[in-house]
């Protein structure tokens, strides 16, 4: 009986050890190469671009992203010592490292990290071809020169065709989230909001405009708080006719 107990205690202990080494993160190559150098090989070698507000996803494998949050941390430790920081003694700075690249590749700059969201399409059945907006749909993104954030709201216009596939109310949420959740400029964003858009489901006409805050100008440089960037892009109908433009714009403006 007690060689039983053992045996089924070493088996439990082997079970957890597996365990451990699933969970285990990826910090660096076997060779100690730092993870977003391999990452970074990986995409030159494909010839891939990877500016701040490209997704990356296709490159990191899984396990890779805890890995690539720890890199992170380390060097935003070596940023807080270079600020004369003292992160031994002060509580409130002890774990800001880890805080902030945990926020940096899981939250805020996500949209490069992660999958595109997952698009369930419906077909036309009703041949719906009238004016749908969605919106306001809250944004938060950040700016690709300071790092400052930048929030606002998107509407978005789209007139369907017969033949076109609808989407998920939530969807357009989603994709919005996706695009916005990189470091980029807002002109660039809404182009590539209205791009994919098109590509997912093929309208007659889709309209994006966006309206927000950028604390790059507000909590820094000229500080003017009620500076706003408001910006649009118009593609097929919306482009073409300047009736349904007009009701689209003269719409959101009552929201």
């Amino acid at each position: 009986m007690p060689t039983k107990k053992i045996a089924t205690k070493q088996i439990a202990t082997k079970a957890v050890a597996k365990k451990v080494v699933r969970k285990k993160t990826i910090t660096k190559e076997d060779g100690g190469t730092p993870l977003s150098v391999v990452i970074r090989r990986r995409i030159e070698a494909q010839k891939a671009r990877f500016h701040a507000n490209d997704n990356i996803s296709a490159f990191i494998k899984p396990g890779e992203l805890e890995g690539l949050v720890e890199e992170v941390a380390e060097k935003m430790q070596a940023v807080l010592e270079s600020l004369v920081i003292d992160t031994k003694n002060d509580h409130n700075t002890q774990n800001t490292s880890r805080r902030v690249a945990k926020m940096y590749v899981q939250e805020v700059f996500s949209g490069r990290y992660v999958d595109q969201p997952t698009l369930t399409k419906f077909p036309n059945v009703s041949r719906l071809n009238e004016l749908m907006i969605i919106g306001p749909i809250t944004v938060r993104s950040a700016c690709s020169h300071h790092l400052c954030p930048i929030m606002g709201r998107i509407w978005i216009g789209v007139l369907p065709s017969k033949e076109s596939a609808l989407i998920g109310l939530s969807k357009y949420s989603r994709l919005t989230e996706w695009v916005m959740c990189r470091p980029q400029i807002q002109e660039e964003a809404v182009v590539e909001l209205a791009d994919m858009l098109e590509r997912k489901i093929k309208p007659i006409g889709v309209a994006v405009v966006m309206d927000a805050d950028h604390f790059c100008m507000q909590w820094r440089g000229v500080k003017d708080r009620d500076s706003k960037m408001i910006n649009s892009v118009m593609r097929g109908a919306f482009l073409k006719d300047s009736n349904l433009r007009r009701e689209f714009l003269a719409l959101i403006e009552r929201k």
